[in-house]
Formats: structure tokens, C-alpha cells, sequence
């Protein structure tokens, strides 16, 4: 990777959206920077002008140049204050059809480059995008908790579940392929034959990729659920994944009748054990034992559903 590379891509960019082509949107009266400020205060409706303008790649100078356009044009309002450089910003209706016309224009100029594109190597183009918001991105790109969906496994979802178990035990626990091995019979039992309204499976789900998943089968005993395979990848960790993938199972198990909620699980993965604590599940036994080519202590963890939720 070279500088020139850097700045291939980025005339590559400056094409593909016609940034240097006047006639792109003739009757488009505003310039990139006054579009993107209109965009940001859209999305910001009673903003500051240092949060989140502040965080565009805008002088000081060039940001009041702009807002003082948009506000001759009629589409935007300062309130007075004390401290001028923070006066309140908001969009008038003028200015909020303006922004909603512009982003429907912007809309269809990426639904037309995305069309170019065969459905075959959209995934690709879209996993290719994402890695270069992740490394090139700030902190406005960071992940948030509402940014992760909660969803039901789609094709291909629970062979990620097996691969993802393995490689990231291996990773961060030395496991060997045994664990793989028992996670792929798991998977397998419950597609194979599972009941749909006993037993289900989450993904969670950020920026379209799966980043943490669990299941809730039944148990041996009668009227007890098994939760399994709680798993969240290290990029979403911080976001609350675990927290909301573990209330998914108690929620859904105490609503479809089950009386109890077991797991079993290692005292090593005590990040997990923090979850189960906090969703009210209690440790009732503890065992040492060699497994996945190490040395273990097996936690059996319970949760009474008829206590009700905390």
C-alpha cells in the first residue's frame, strides 16, 4: 500500500460521484459542504454548532460561510446566546424539504452505481466498503448498541455459528478441533429436528455481518430450556450484545412456558458468567475436567422463569 494507491482510490471516488461534474444535478443549487451540513443538521434537528458540526472536516471559517448562506436562503435558524460560538441551529421546513430533496437525489445516484453492480458481487463490494470505513473511518463510524440487530438465522448463519465457535476458542483459549467438533453436533441436532415454538436461535447482527449468536433448546428434564453457544465477536464486544442475546433467551423461554433455564458453560469465560449473573441465573455446581485439549472447571448455571423477570 503507497500514498499513490491512497490517492488513486480517492480520485476513483471523486468519479464514481461525480463530484467534478457540474452537470450531474444542474438544478442542485448547493455545493458538497453545503449539502453534507444540511444532511448532518437534518439528522441533528436541535444540534449545537459544535456537536456534530464541529466533527466535519470544516474550518471554522468555511462552516460559518456555509451557515450564513443557508440562512440568507432561508433554511436554517440561529438562536441568539451568550457565546456566539455556540448558538443553536435548527433546520426551518424550507430547509427540512430542502435536505429531504437532496437526500432522495443522493439516494438515487448510489442506487444507480449499485445497479452497475451484478447481484453476485454486491457482498463482496459491501464487505470491501465496510473494511474501509473500519480502517480508515473515526470515531463518528464507531459501532453503537442500537446499530446491532437481534435477528433469526438466515442461510448459511448456522455453519458461521460452527466456524466462528471454533476459531475463536482456538484464538483466545487454545481449544483444539474437539470443541468444533461438539459445537457442529449441537448445530446439527437442531436443524435437523427442532420445534419452532420451543426452540430458537439469534444472530445479532451489526453493519450487515453476524457478530454474536446463541440458542434455546430443550432440555432433558421436562420443562426445561437449554441455553447454548453464547458467543459474541470481539469487535461488538463493549455494545451489550451478550446482555441483550441472553435476555432474548430468558424472555423467550419464560414466554412459551418452560419453568427453568439451565446452561453449562467454563469458569474461564467469566465474561459470560458476569452476564448470567446479572440476568438473575445462579451457579449450582462446579466440576474440574479435561476437555478441548485443556484443563476446565464446568459451571451449571439455573435460572427459575417462574421467579419471574428482575
Amino acid at each position: 500500500m503507497t500514498v499513490q494507491d491512497i490517492r488513486s482510490f480517492s480520485r476513483l471516488c471523486t468519479d464514481v460521484v461525480g463530484a467534478l461534474d457540474p452537470g450531474r444535478h444542474p438544478d442542485a443549487p448547493y455545493t458538497p459542504a453545503e449539502s453534507r451540513v444540511l444532511y448532518e443538521l437534518a439528522h441533528a434537528p436541535e444540534s449545537d454548532v459544535t456537536d456534530p458540526l464541529a466533527e466535519l472536516p470544516l474550518d471554522s471559517g468555511c462552516l460559518a460561510r456555509i451557515l450564513d448562506t443557508l440562512e440568507q436562503d432561508g433554511l436554517v435558524e440561529r438562536a441568539a446566546s451568550e457565546d456566539p460560538a455556540r448558538r443553536r441551529i435548527t433546520l426551518t421546513a424550507r430547509g427540512r424539504d430542502t435536505a429531504a430533496l437532496l437526500d432522495e437525489r443522493a439516494r438515487e445516484s448510489a442506487g444507480a452505481l449499485l445497479a452497475a453492480v451484478p447481484p453476485a458481487d454486491r457482498p463482496r463490494l459491501a464487505e470491501a466498503l465496510r473494511t474501509v470505513r473500519a480502517l480508515l473511518g473515526d470515531a463518528r463510524t464507531a459501532p453503537r448498541p442500537e446499530d446491532v440487530l437481534l435477528r433469526e438465522p438466515g442461510p448459511g448463519d448456522l455453519g458461521w455459528i460452527v466456524q466462528r465457535n471454533a476459531a475463536l476458542y482456538a484464538a483466545e483459549y487454545g481449544w483444539n478441533t474437539d470443541y468444533e467438533g461438539l459445537v457442529a453436533r449441537i448445530v446439527a441436532d437442531f436443524a435437523e429436528d427442532h420445534d419452532p415454538h420451543l426452540e430458537r436461535v439469534w444472530i445479532a447482527e451489526l453493519d450487515g455481518r453476524p457478530v454474536g449468536c446463541v440458542m434455546c433448546v430443550r432440555d432433558d428434564a421436562p420443562g426445561t430450556a437449554r441455553l447454548r453457544l453464547l458467543l459474541v465477536e470481539p469487535q461488538a464486544r463493549g455494545l451489550g450484545v451478550g446482555d441483550r442475546l441472553v435476555g432474548a433467551v430468558t424472555g423467550f423461554a419464560r414466554g412459551v412456558g418452560y419453568h427453568d433455564l439451565v446452561l453449562w458453560t467454563n469458569d474461564v469465560l467469566a465474561a459470560a458468567g458476569r452476564i448470567y449473573r446479572r440476568h438473575g441465573f445462579t451457579l449450582v455446581g462446579e466440576k474440574p475436567h479435561r476437555s478441548f485439549g485443556v484443563d476446565l472447571t464446568g459451571q451449571d448455571w439455573r435460572l427459575d422463569l417462574r421467579a419471574g423477570p428482575d
